[in-house]
C-alpha cells in the first residue's frame, strides 16, 4: 500500500535527514570498517532517540525557512532572509556536528554587513552549496525562479560557478522527481538541463558575482560550472553503463566533498537502488567519502520519487528536527 497522495515532498525532506543521520557516523571511515562495523549492506537503522543529523539537514531547514518566510520569491526579498538563517544556524549552540569550512568563513563575512557577493567564498564549490538547496526543488514555482533561487541560496556561501550550477541541478532533480519523472530518466534530464542553461548567467540573482580576476563575461564563468557538472554527469553514465559491482561508489563518481561529485555519487545510488530506498541510503553511507552528505542527497532524490512510502512508518517520530521537516513537508505536498 502506498501513500494517496504519496507525499513526494514529506518524502523528500525526510529521506535528506534520514540519509543524513545514517551517514554521520561513517563520514571518516574507510569502508572497510564500515563493513566491519555495519555488515555488507552499511547502515539501514536509525541509532538513537532522537536519531541525530547534520549540518546538512540544519542548513536546507534554514533555506526551508527562508523560503517559508518570503512575502515573495525575489532575490530581494529571499536574500535577507537567507543571510538571517545562516547566521542564526551559525551561532546556533546545536552547530556542533563538524560544520564546513567555507560556511562558517562566509557566516562570518555576512555578519559583518558585506554584501553577499563579497562574503562568499569565491573559489569554493563544496558539497555545502546543494546539500541544503531540496526545499527549493519543492516549491510550486517556474524553473526560472527556482533556478535563481538555487544559485542564491548557493551563493551566500559558495560563490564557484560549478557550487551555482550543481545546485540548480540537484534541485531541478528534486524538482522533476516529484512531478513523477521516473528515476531511471534522470540523468539524461540532467544533461539536457545542463547543456541548455550552459551559458545562461542570472544577473538579476548573483549581480555582479562574476566579476573577478581573470573572468571575461558572465557567460564564460558560469559555462565554467555547468562544463564540470557535464563531466561529473558524464562519469555518472559510465558507471550506470558497468554491472554494479556492490563496491564505494566514490571510486567512480567522486567522494563527494565537491558539489558536482556530490549530486553525481548520490545519483549513483539513487539509481543502483530504485527499488529499495533504505538500501540507497546504505548505499550512500558506505562510502570513503563525504558519506552523510551522499547519503542525503540520494534520500532526497529517492524520497521525491517515491513519497514518504519509502521509508519505515515509525521513522518519522525518531529523527531529529521531526517537527520542522514534517511541517516544511506538509506546506508543501
Amino acid at each position: 500500500m502506498t501513500d494517496s497522495p504519496p507525499r513526494r515532498a514529506s518524502g523528500s525532506l525526510f529521506g535528506l535527514a534520514y540519509g543524513d543521520a545514517l551517514g554521520k557516523p561513517t563520514e571518516f571511515l574507510t569502508v572497510a570498517e564500515i563493513v566491519r562495523r555495519y555488515g555488507p549492506t552499511g547502515p539501514r537503522e536509525l541509532v538513537g532517540d532522537p536519531a541525530l543529523v547534520t549540518d546538512d539537514t540544519q542548513m536546507a531547514l534554514a533555506v526551508a525557512g527562508a523560503l517559508r518566510d518570503a512575502p515573495t520569491f525575489t532575490p530581494e526579498a529571499v536574500e535577507p532572509l537567507l543571510r538571517r538563517r545562516f547566521l542564526d544556524w551559525a551561532v546556533s549552540p546545536d552547530n556542533n556536528r563538524a560544520p564546513g569550512m567555507t560556511c562558517l568563513r562566509a557566516c562570518a563575512e555576512l555578519d559583518r554587513g558585506l554584501r553577499w557577493q563579497e562574503a562568499t567564498v569565491a573559489g569554493s564549490k563544496g558539497c555545502g552549496a546543494n546539500m541544503r538547496v531540496t526545499p527549493v526543488g519543492l516549491l510550486d514555482v517556474d524553473l526560472d525562479t527556482l533556478a535563481g533561487l538555487a544559485q542564491l541560496q548557493a551563493g551566500l556561501t559558495h560563490g564557484h560557478p560549478t557550487g551555482l550550477a550543481a545546485s540548480e541541478l540537484t534541485a531541478y532533480a528534486v524538482r522533476v522527481l516529484r512531478d513523477g519523472a521516473p528515476l531511471a530518466d534522470l540523468p539524461a534530464l540532467l544533461v539536457a538541463r545542463a547543456r541548455a542553461q550552459r551559458t545562461v548567467y542570472r544577473g538579476d540573482w548573483l549581480g555582479d558575482l562574476w566579476q573577478r580576476p581573470g573572468e571575461r563575461t558572465p557567460a564564460e564563468f558560469i559555462a565554467r560550472g555547468w562544463d564540470e557538472c557535464l563531466a561529473a554527469l558524464d562519469r555518472l553514465s559510465a558507471a550506470l553503463a558497468r554491472p554494479d559491482d556492490g563496491g564505494d561508489p566514490c571510486l567512480l563518481t567522486g567522494e563527494g566533498w565537491i558539489a558536482e561529485e556530490a549530486l553525481a555519487t548520490a545519483l549513483l545510488c539513487a539509481l543502483r537502488h530504485p527499488d529499495d530506498p533504505v538500501g540507497a541510503l546504505a548505499r550512500g553511507a558506505t562510502t570513503a567519502g563525504d558519506s552523510d552528505s551522499i547519503a542525503a542527497l540520494a534520500g532526497a532524490f529517492v524520497g521525491a520519487a517515491h513519497g514518504m512510502a519509502a521509508w519505515p512508518a515509525d521513522w518519522a517520530t525518531r529523527i531529529e528536527y521531526a517537527d520542522q521537516l514534517a511541517a516544511f513537508g506538509a506546506a508543501t505536498d
